[in-house]
């Protein structure tokens, strides 16, 4: 059976998409995310926002209308598991036993802290001013994010493959140091589009909120057409040959066209058309591949709740993976419960299997009784009150026979039963994960040592 390649999309929660976001990013990830060999993961990384802004208000806006913005673009919540980070709880205390076997001296190499202290030398400040241990830390938020959900690739821009490499590196550090054997961490790799669209904005430089020059998404139509009409053009006059390989207009024309449209509109060019009509023709193509989507767009953001089900329900998926990866996680570093201290390891059957013992006695009544210990001295077994000391022995060796167990569970408790009755019960343990331990700690105590 072939794995599915798990993919691992994370998406900061700090500002308003724009067409440069939907092209670049959102529209391929979307069509990517239909692949059914592939297991997508996409998360609203609101961990992370709260590292570089610190306006409670935007910070809710900007997960609502990105949010929003994925779903109305075609993303299928059947189809990929949609989640907001805050929703995982398993994330942040992942990140703390990762913090806990990071390398400082990895984290001081971080792209992100190293700029800022340059810039803080270069202004003559304190190297660390300013800098918060949200911002240090931020590879590691990053590689629970990726190493949570055992992602095999990792899209991501040429500014974050370093945050990639560390996570590989903080993955390989736990499993030598707690794997004893078992690869509990997917190695992740960054996975570089290429051809990943980066499109001009209205003055011709990348499209970008820092630079204001950018074209709405699903504000309104009229929005997105205001921004069409300020795109910076030549001064050649309707009627005059333009250059459309010099045009961002028809940069951005070509990046929702087809080919044969884009031909089209090249010739028109060349053959004269005015800038006006040509901007009228770009809102046109634009508002036709966009028009459904913004309607979706405004109905989800007018019903939050909406929303608020669909992230919820995401949130159950990514956590049916979290919680009992977690547990083994804890389980592996020594954060065990202390009701089932037994390891249940193949490598020490036959050691269990012969330090576990059988202690009998004898009660004030006259009655025989046996406890089964296990190689730790936990008490597995206590049995029934037999009438007579041979009984009592009769029991214990059929059941160290090798015979099929009758086990039956009942709460967290579990009953041996032969020749339909019960002969022995379990102590009552703390959970059902205490009690599994419990009857898998058992079973290898009564398989029979091999010579």
């Amino acid at each position: 059976m072939t794995t599915r390649t798990r993919i691992l999309t994370g998406i900061t929660t700090t500002g308003t998409p724009h067409l440069g976001n939907y092209a670049g990013a959102i529209r391929p990830a979307i069509v990517a995310s239909r692949d059914s060999n592939a297991d997508s993961f996409y998360f609203l990384a609101d961990y992370h926002a709260l590292i570089k802004c610190d306006d409670p208000l935007r910070i809710q806006r900007s997960r609502q209308e990105i949010a929003a913005t994925w779903l109305a673009g075609g993303l299928d919540v059947e189809r990929v598991t949609f989640y907001r980070q805050s929703d995982i709880p398993e994330i942040p205390e992942l990140t703390w036993l990762l913090t806990c076997v990071a390398a400082k001296g990895l984290l001081n190499r971080a792209h992100a802290y190293k700029a800022s202290v340059d810039k803080n030398v270069e202004a003559g400040e304190d190297p660390d001013a300013g800098i918060t241990m949200g911002l240090y830390s931020y590879p590691v938020l990053m590689a629970a994010d990726i190493l949570m959900f055992n992602a095999h690739k990792v899209p991501v821009g040429r500014d974050q493959i370093q945050h990639v490499e560390m996570a590989r590196d903080i993955g390989q550090r736990f499993n030598h140091l707690f794997g004893q054997g078992k690869e509990f961490f997917t190695m992740p790799e960054a996975l570089i589009e290429e051809s990943v669209a980066t499109l001009p904005g209205l003055d011709g430089r990348k499209m970008s909120k820092s630079y204001d020059n950018t074209i709405p998404l699903f504000t309104s139509a009229k929005d997105m057409k205001d921004a069409i009409s300020r795109i910076v053009t030549d001064s050649k006059a309707p009627g005059e040959a333009k250059d459309p390989d010099n045009s961002h207009l028809f940069t951005l024309y070509q990046a929702f066209s087809t080919p044969a449209q884009a031909a089209e509109f090249r010739s028109e060019l060349l053959h004269g058309l005015g800038w006006g009509e040509a901007k009228n023709r770009l809102f046109q193509l634009l508002d036709a591949e966009l028009g459904e989507a913004r309607e979706r767009y405004h109905q989800l953001i007018a019903r939050p709740s909406d929303l608020e089900d669909i992230l919820r329900a995401g949130a159950v998926k990514a956590r049916a993976v979290a919680t009992p990866f977690l547990n083994e996680l804890r389980e592996a570093v020594g954060l065990r419960s202390f009701a089932a201290q037994v390891q249940v390891a193949a490598t020490t059957k036959k050691k269990a299997a012969k330090a576990a013992r059988f202690i009998s006695f004898r009660e004030d009544d006259g009655s025989f009784r046996f406890r089964l210990l296990s190689a730790d001295g936990e008490q597995l077994l206590l049995s029934r009150n037999f009438a007579d000391g041979k009984a009592a022995g009769a029991v214990t060796k059929q059941l160290q026979s090798g015979q099929e167990l009758d086990l039956r569970t009942e709460g967290n408790a579990f009953g041996i039963w032969l020749d339909g009755a019960c002969v022995a019960d379990s102590p009552d343990f703390a959970d059902a994960s205490a009690r599994d331990a419990a009857v898998d700690a058992l079973r290898i105590a009564l398989t029979p040592a091999q010579d």
